[in-house]
């Protein structure tokens, strides 16, 4: 109500100066401890979040997103083998000193003189209303956006699956092409283009998103929708080779997986542009489709662009090994880790792992330096990767140790099961792996 009259009052001054000096506020979570403020909720802020001391810092975290999203299992949403709450925490869980810890608002600059973060108010309508948020120790991991690459009707046409809304919006479309193919009086040259969906990218994201699809068709497409199911097809469009940071065995047994699949196909190209009902190829073939998924790479958010921070080639911050930024003047409160970032002269990968890891190492080393004690640089040593392919087989890249298949799939389905962020997860998570093997997948759209 307050903020309602504040509006109403702010609607009548008349200079644009004027309005924005009234609306600005200061926001000071605390007085005692140092001021730790988290900018994003993904895999690194909300590992920062879980492990850092408490009774050292006054944590305050700012982000356009109130929960924290388990990514390896978003693609299951899609088709309705994990329900979206399953695969999702809120963040205030984490134990805030109080509900003012925690902004549903975007940060849009940073004033490393002041200490100060910029933020707007992410439920603002007009996003206008600026306040900012004074630090102590400020870490960046606000993640990064999906990567066009300026291909014409990505935007436009074309689904992202980063978050669970992306999810949703691919879950309603791929039912409602269904829905629409069972319309009386359609086309089949109709039918075939609704339920013809292209992939595009040959990452994790795209490999498993493709599983996914694969599995749904088997085994609920074929009860619920008979008489289409012949006319579904799934194309991963890649330029190189799928799965490029797995060995090379595992890479050729996913592609002959892929290959042997009736209504699966791998096409070794580039997309040049999307339309509303097809995807151009670089060779000038148009691809009729019902549904674009992008997942081609990450790009920097606008607040990675905005700050003035170094960065390399790819738009990342460039930190040094104890994960600081490098600025125009020396800064030492303010770090960068996950997709955001990146440490130089030892380049990270944008995975979970590497993020969730580097955030457990920057709580600890903020504690160090409280303490007076001494930091040690981080250091990044991938334990692997898991990939799904489907049919309940799956991919497991170990330096130790590499599978492929059924057994890869039990490692997989146990090891994401026990690293998800709660206990209530690790119950949802396989009672939704349950229902859906007994009872089949929810397909309801809403």
């Amino acid at each position: 109500m307050a903020l309602s009259k504040l509006g109403r009052v702010a609607l009548r001054v008349p200079s644009q100066v004027r309005w924005e000096s009234e609306l600005a506020q200061s926001f000071a979570p605390g007085q005692g401890r140092q001021q730790l403020v988290i900018i994003g909720t993904g895999w690194g802020g909300y590992s920062v979040l879980r492990n850092v001391d408490k009774k050292l810092f006054d944590v305050t975290v700012i982000s356009p997103r109130n929960h924290f999203l388990f990514t390896p299992l978003l693609a299951s949403t899609t088709v309705g083998t994990l329900e979206f709450r399953s695969i999702i925490e809120p963040v205030r869980n984490a134990g805030f000193r109080d509900e003012k810890h925690f902004h549903l608002a975007e940060a849009t600059g940073v004033d490393v003189h002041r200490n100060v973060v910029k933020c707007r108010n992410a439920l603002d309508a007009n996003n206008i209303r600026e306040y900012e948020v004074k630090y102590d120790q400020l870490i960046i991991a606000c993640g990064a956006v999906p990567n066009t690459f300026g291909t014409p009707g990505v935007y436009e046409h074309a689904f992202f699956l980063k978050e669970v809304a992306d999810a949703r919006a691919i879950r309603n479309r791929i039912l409602r092409n269904f829905e629409i193919s069972v319309r009386p009086g359609i086309s089949e040259a109709e039918q075939k283009r609704l339920l013809h969906i292209v992939i595009v990218g040959g990452g994790p994201t795209g490999i498993e998103f493709g599983a996914e699809l694969y599995d749904f068709v088997q085994e609920d497409v074929r009860r619920l929708f008979r008489s289409e199911t012949q006319h579904v097809r799934v194309t991963i469009v890649e330029a190189m080779k799928i799965l490029p940071s797995f060995d090379h065995d595992l890479q050729t047994y996913a592609t002959n997986k892929i290959n042997e699949r009736r209504q699966m196909e791998l096409v070794h190209d580039r997309v040049i542009r999307v339309d509303a009902n097809s995807v151009t190829l670089s060779d000038g073939t148009i691809v009729p489709s019902g549904l674009v998924v992008w997942s081609t790479g990450l790009a920097p958010r606008e607040f990675t662009n905005s700050v003035r921070f170094e960065k390399n080639g790819r738009g990342q911050l460039v930190t040094d090994s104890e994960l600081l930024c490098h600025g125009e003047n020396p800064c030492r409160n303010v770090y960068a880790l996950g997709d955001c970032a990146d440490v130089k002269h030892s380049s990270l990968p944008c995975t979970a792992q590497a993020a969730e890891r580097a955030g457990r190492y920057l709580a600890k080393s903020l504690s160090a330096r409280v303490e007076g004690k001494e930091v040690k640089p981080f250091v990044f040593n991938n334990l692997g990767m898991l990939a799904y392919i489907g049919e309940y087989r799956a991919l497991s890249n170990f330096s130790f140790f590499k599978a492929s298949g059924h057994s890869a799939w039990v490692l997989w389905r146990l090891a994401y099961a026990t690293r998800l962020g709660s206990w209530r997860l690790r119950m949802q998570v396989p009672m939704d792996w349950l229902k859906s093997f007994i009872f089949g997948r929810d397909t309801s759209r809403f």
